[in-house]
């Protein structure tokens, strides 16, 4: 009885596998990394850490000539052990009219995908500092739509996004767009601007308004990029201004360094905040050695405040 048991389910399992793999295509990728980082005259405790991520997807074209895949991240290093379903999102590409995400979990508007897309060869300079402010951007969010198109002319695309309001951090919807133009060799130049109602405070009712510029040029082993973000609110205080500029440098096909710099000006500082980062990464094959020193001067707008340095290397593998 048993053995016949084992067997029909055998049988069963393999005809579904069957199935499965006529109907879609799956595939498993991952990646896993161990890093140190820590600040200069900071008490920052235990700096190791370990970052995984397993990632499961599945596309199929549909009878219509549409392509739709399903992914799902398994990853506990950075939220709750509970939490392990990092990113969960469909995408439906449909041919020359575009392409529509939607994410259960893990999405992001326009604005927050070109919040710093200055080039670097590891994290931008305004990052793994203490009292660091962060960049103008958009919101994410739960159960949210984006949508682009790349089809309408040659070197052009337009996005857009919707965030539904949640009753409670969010209590109105917020909307981005965006528009990129790469038509002419070595050249990237964008513009994206929306509204993100998840920073409005209980006593204002009006929206944050942001704007985002960037241009990056690219010749042979060389690239630099500026790009200028700004959030407008109903009052100065809440009013920021940032400025970024970024340099890499491709010593070879495996090697690159970067030199970044990030101005930050709050309505309410007295004195910019200033950034500079430095970075390198080397990979080979699937491993990836990768550091980067940042320096945040002027925090919280204090000119008189001490400056801030932090870093971080990581060694990452590919599977």
């Amino acid at each position: 009885m048993n053995n016949f048991k084992k067997v029909g389910l055998t049988a069963l399992a393999g005809a579904l596998v069957s199935v499965s793999a006529n109907a879609a295509e799956l595939s498993v990728t991952g990646g896993a990394s161990i890093g140190f980082a820590g600040e200069e005259k900071q008490s920052t405790g235990n700096g190791w850490s370990m970052n995984d991520g397993i990632t499961f997807s599945a596309s199929a074209e549909m009878d219509n000539g549409w392509n739709v895949t399903v992914k799902q991240i398994i990853d506990s290093s950075d939220g709750a052990a509970g939490a392990i379903m990092d990113t969960r999102i469909m995408t439906i590409d449909m041919g020359d009219s575009g392409v529509l995400t939607f994410a259960g979990t893990g999405g992001s508007s326009v604005l927050n995908a070109v919040d710093d897309v200055t080039p670097t060869a590891g994290e931008e300079s305004w990052d793994d500092v203490t009292g660091a402010d962060a960049i103008p951007g958009g919101v994410g969010g739960d159960d949210m739509f984006h949508y682009s198109n790349s089809n309408l002319m040659d070197g052009l695309t337009v996005s857009a996004a919707y965030v539904p309001s949640n009753g409670s951090s969010m209590v109105e919807s917020s909307t981005d767009y965006g528009i990129e133009y790469t038509g002419v060799e070595g050249l990237k130049v964008g513009y994206a601007t929306g509204e993100n109602n998840a920073k409005v405070a209980t006593t204002d009712s009006n929206p944050y308004e942001i704007t985002n510029m960037y241009a990056v040029y690219t010749m042979d082993s060389i690239s630099v990029g500026y790009q200028a973000s700004e959030s407008d609110a109903s009052t100065t205080a809440a009013t920021d201004e940032s400025t970024t500029i970024g340099i890499s440098y491709s010593v070879s096909d495996e090697f690159s360094v970067s030199y970044n710099t990030h101005d930050f000006d709050a309505g309410d500082y007295t004195s910019d905040e200033e950034y500079t980062g430095f970075s390198a990464s080397y990979t080979m094959g699937g491993i990836t050695i990768a550091g980067h020193m940042n320096t945040l001067e002027n925090t919280g707008g204090d000119s008189s405040a001490a400056d801030v340095d932090g870093y971080e290397l990581a060694l990452t593998f590919a599977f």
